[in-house]
């Protein structure tokens, strides 16, 4: 198997990782707003996280100075705080299925972004599958049966906003920077973005937590693998393929909590959220057969 082979397939791994694990997640999020207040739950989580990953540095023992400090203390603050926070905010007054669809309204900001800051101008192909998972999501989210709340429709579509942000400035870091690693960049910007979340934790006031087993299980699955472990897969999507592209590989994820949440608490999807997970996952699948094709045009002799 080639280098580059390789390669690929730990990117695909990442993904399939990412997508079973945030998936999942918002279950297990939502059980743990039961125990405690959004934004406890959020500082608690990131700190565990950092932690993790800080860990795993000083096991590789790779170097601990941090990446370019004003691209990484935006990233933190655009990823961990700015996205958690307005998700966790907008969860207060939203429907967690709703406020999740929303969020990942991100990888049809990433597109102008990557466009304008990175010169990653879309092709036909790509215009098509983004157009795809756009009417996709529509169905998913389903407008005509009511949204919910205003006010939480736009801190959601905030945090997606936040997070396609973190995304082009990480592509940016990674460009700019070869020498800084994964492993770097997501350990930093993580621990620039949990210290403003604790602080956010301290001033708002919340209700105390509840320890029970459930919030201990939420709690660790949240900071060792979903706050931990994906951030990591996350930046390493980002670092290995184009913008735009990871940016749309995410619509994923809200297909496979729609799927989990139908396995799981019995959610059952509708007959348009049906054929939206059906359109998003042509979208994708489309990409990805464009992608390899290019791959093999390149990869031939002239």
């Amino acid at each position: 198997m080639t280098a580059s082979k390789s390669s690929q397939n730990i990117v695909w791994l990442a993904l399939f990782v990412l997508v079973v694990v945030w998936g999942f997640n918002f279950t297990v999020m939502k059980v743990a707003t039961n125990y405690s207040g959004p934004f406890t739950f959020s500082a608690q989580r990131y700190v565990i996280g950092t932690l993790v990953l800080f860990a795993l540095l000083a096991l590789r023992r790779r170097d601990l100075k941090s990446p370019p400090w004003v691209l990484t203390i935006l990233i933190g603050l655009f990823q961990t705080t700015g996205f958690q926070a307005l998700m966790q905010w907008a969860l207060m007054t939203g429907g967690a299925g709703k406020v999740a669809l929303f969020i990942y309204t991100m990888p049809f900001w990433v597109v102008p972004l990557a466009w304008w800051w990175l010169n990653e101008k879309p092709g036909l192909v790509h215009w098509g599958c983004i157009a795809l998972a756009a009417l996709g999501l529509v169905f998913v989210i389903a407008p005509w049966d009511g949204v919910g709340k205003p006010e939480s429709i736009v801190l959601a579509i905030g945090g997606g906003l936040a997070w396609a942000i973190s995304v082009v400035l990480s592509k940016h870091v990674f460009q700019r920077h070869p020498s800084v690693t994964v492993l770097q960049l997501t350990a930093w910007q993580m621990l620039f973005g949990t210290i403003v979340l604790v602080a956010l934790a301290f001033v708002i006031p919340e209700r105390s937590v509840v320890w029970a087993p459930e919030y201990l299980f939420a709690l660790l699955y949240n900071g060792l693998i979903s706050s931990g472990v994906c951030w990591l897969a996350w930046a390493l999507i980002v670092q290995r393929l184009p913008t735009r592209v990871s940016g749309l590989m995410a619509l994923a994820v809200p297909v496979a909590a729609v799927l989990f949440a139908w396995g799981l608490l019995g959610e059952r999807p509708s007959g348009a959220e049906t054929a939206g997970i059906v359109l998003i996952a042509i979208a994708l699948l489309s990409l990805n057969f464009s992608r390899q094709i290019m791959n093999k045009r390149r990869a031939k002799p002239p």
